[in-house]
């Protein structure tokens, strides 16, 4: 964090996810051959998620704006990947405890996308150079730029944004 960066907390208004035993989901998808990954929704006081876009020498989704997120190691559990990817990707801290949001399937994958509060320089993540070569908050109308670069999110992103919109909104 730089000297002049005012350290930030991440807010979402989200009060519950999917409440099921991790453990349990994640030994249910490693026991029905799917590699485990899980994904982080991030949200800034505005609403907006963090979106970060992949390096164009990846072999998964070149140059496509993402969430944070990846695989889960041997030995560890979702949300001790959770904490890990987000620290390596964005130098953030997890926070509190992350909601389910979102089980998916793609390409022999079961991804975990949970609904993450985090603490740091929220203006100046620490991107994972050469694996991710720039960020943006994005607000629900900038959301197609999801879309022109070719990630397969099934609009995930999406309606989550939209969701926390909603639950964020006074008299929600």
């Amino acid at each position: 964090m730089s000297a002049s960066a005012t350290p930030a907390s991440s807010s979402r208004s989200c009060t519950g996810g999917l409440s099921e035993d991790y453990v349990a989901l994640q030994r249910a998808a490693e026991a029905e051959g799917f590699r485990v990954t899980v994904g982080a929704l991030i949200f800034d006081a505005a609403g907006r998620v963090f979106v970060h876009r992949r390096g164009w020498d990846r072999a998964l989704f070149p140059g496509s704006w993402d969430i944070v997120g990846g695989h889960v190691e041997p030995g560890e559990t979702l949300l001790e990947a959770l904490a890990r990817e987000v620290e390596e990707e964005t130098g953030w801290r997890v926070v509190g405890t992350p909601d389910l949001a979102h089980v998916g399937e793609w390409e022999g994958r079961r991804e975990f996308d949970f609904l993450v509060d985090v603490e740091g320089d929220l203006d100046n993540p620490r991107l994972e150079l050469p694996e991710h070569i720039d960020f943006r908050w994005v607000q629900p109308a900038e959301l197609p730029l999801l879309d022109d670069t070719g990630y397969a999110d099934e609009g995930l992103i999406a309606r989550v944004v939209e969701l926390n919109g909603r639950r964020s909104s006074p008299g929600a």
